[in-house]
């Protein structure tokens, strides 16, 4: 391990950053995500998280901090991830298939109005591109958090952030960071 390979890794990871930031339409789309989010809470909506493997560590993450706290101590926001029941998850996957995991999970919570938030860095995942579908199909506004390509998940879902990078885990360094500032706003446009 040398300092330069950290070094080139610290700066990689800054870079996809510092694109995204300067992107105005990409800063656009984060405003019209946060907009999106307060006003389904405001409306009495929940919003749901799912994502696989890193990404459902990240989704779940997120959730926490909307419905624990970010930076104020407030009351909870409606917010979880499709995934915290293994039981369910597990039970799910064995009758009916892996692929149907978040569509039975929204089919048997979500309601019109809430707001689906789906990490996927390909954005090939059958799995989330079900629950986009789901989520099209039955009064839900979705979002996606993904990587350059955007795979098929890109144009089943409302609102999409392709961070500009082909690398998983800077992908996923972007979406927590991007995660971060939604929930950062959010707080502070309900308080």
């Amino acid at each position: 391990m040398s300092t330069s390979g950290i070094y080139e890794i610290l700066i990689a990871s800054a870079q996809v950053k510092k694109t995204l930031a300067e992107d105005t339409e990409m800063i656009k789309k984060i405003q019209d995500i946060i907009h999106l989010c307060v006003d389904g809470l405001r409306n009495g909506g929940r919003i749901w998280f799912c994502g696989n493997g890193g990404s459902a560590a990240d989704a779940q993450h997120l959730a926490a901090e909307l419905s624990g706290r970010f930076y104020l101590n407030r009351k909870a926001y409606s917010a979880e991830a499709l995934h915290v029941n293994s039981s369910f998850i597990t039970a799910v996957a064995n009758d009916f298939g892996y692929n149907t995991i978040y569509t039975r999970a929204l089919e048997s919570q979500a309601r019109t109005g809430d707001i689906l938030i789906a990490l996927s860095t390909s954005g090939k995942s059958e799995n989330i591109s079900n629950a986009l579908e789901y989520a099209r199909n039955n009064g839900i506004k979705s979002i996606l958090l993904t990587g350059k390509d955007g795979g098929h998940c890109a144009s089943l879902s409302d609102l999409v952030i392709k961070v500009p990078s082909s690398d998983t885990p800077r992908i996923q360094e972007a979406h927590i960071t991007i995660g971060h500032i939604i929930c950062c706003f959010i707080e502070a446009e309900l308080m």
